[in-house]
């Protein structure tokens, strides 16, 4: 059985991205659902998931100074270009685990050393099992983890004999993001009728046509702005690319937010949760092709 990926981006956060995610994962049937967004995620804040199983992730490496080898030279601290040494201390944040210091020291009193930057997490939703992470602050290799938590929910489709894996991605067009949108079907981008917002569409839409990523866009409370909706319409339309969604302002969506729940749960009959629903049948239709 062929499994398809739906990643769900956006040029910036802020665009509502997420509670759209929430939606389709209380809509969609036979899937698993990965937060991608690593460095900041929040799709637990509605799904509320219990944590089956929880790793560290070793995305990193940091110098540690053996104090009985060193000698105090001070050349690690001179060659250090991140400042992260200091009298034989290394400061774990400053530090980038680049080696220098490992290479110039006389006595090889330095060594890399793998630490914990985050944690990976398989929990179980009432909408279906969640994988998702977390990066600590100040880390990095973010797309590596997010590599991880795609591969954890792969494993999880094929175990459950799922069609679907559903994707909250990150914002921008980054690491994180280049490593969501690698081998999926499709994309939604979500996006806001700003200046700002069709700028950071044209720069998701090239970097999912990069990857050969089929795009779709949803224009997120389009009518806040109209003439710059219709602009963004505009645009779309010349590159080819369809607009499955136009979700009107709506309070019920932060009312649903406030409750922690999607807000086709709380309000069905809200224009938001009808729209939502509609985008999500559009989608669904899609990837069944």
């Amino acid at each position: 059985m062929s499994i398809r990926q739906l990643a769900v981006v956006s040029g910036k956060g802020g665009t509502g991205k997420t509670s759209i995610v929430a939606v389709f994962a209380a809509l969609a049937e036979r899937k698993v659902l990965a937060d991608c967004d690593v460095d900041a995620p929040d799709l637990h804040l509605i799904l509320k998931p219990e944590v089956l199983r929880r790793e560290e992730f070793r995305g990193a490496k940091v110098a540690v100074v053996d104090g009985e080898k060193c000698t105090a030279c001070g050349r690690c601290e001179e060659f250090c270009r991140f400042d992260a040494i200091e009298k034989g201390e290394v400061d774990e944040i400053l530090c980038e685990g680049c080696g220098v210091c490992v290479v110039v020291c006389p006595e090889k009193a330095i060594t890399l050393q793998e630490k914990v930057s985050g944690y990976v997490f398989l929990s179980r939703t009432k909408y279906g099992f969640l994988s998702h992470a977390v990066l600590n602050a100040a880390e990095e290799n973010s797309g590596k983890l997010v590599t991880v938590v795609r591969q954890n929910a792969l494993s999880v489709a094929e175990r459950e004999a799922c069609r679907l894996i559903l994707i909250d991605g990150p914002p921008g067009i980054g690491c994180p993001v280049i490593s969501t949108l690698s081998g999926v079907d499709a994309a939604l981008i979500v996006t806001e009728p700003t200046v700002s917002g069709l700028h950071d569409l044209e720069r998701v839409l090239r970097l999912a046509r990069h990857f050969n990523v089929r795009p779709f866009v949803c224009i997120n409370r389009y009518d806040l702005n109209a003439e710059m909706a219709v602009e963004m319409e505009r645009f779309c339309e010349a590159e080819g690319v369809e607009v499955v969604g136009r979700v009107p302002y709506d309070v019920a969506v932060m009312r649903a937010l406030a409750m922690g729940k999607p807000v086709v749960e709380c309000s069905p009959r809200s224009p938001a949760a009808i729209e939502m629903k509609r985008v999500w049948e559009c989608l669904e239709a899609t990837l069944r092709v």
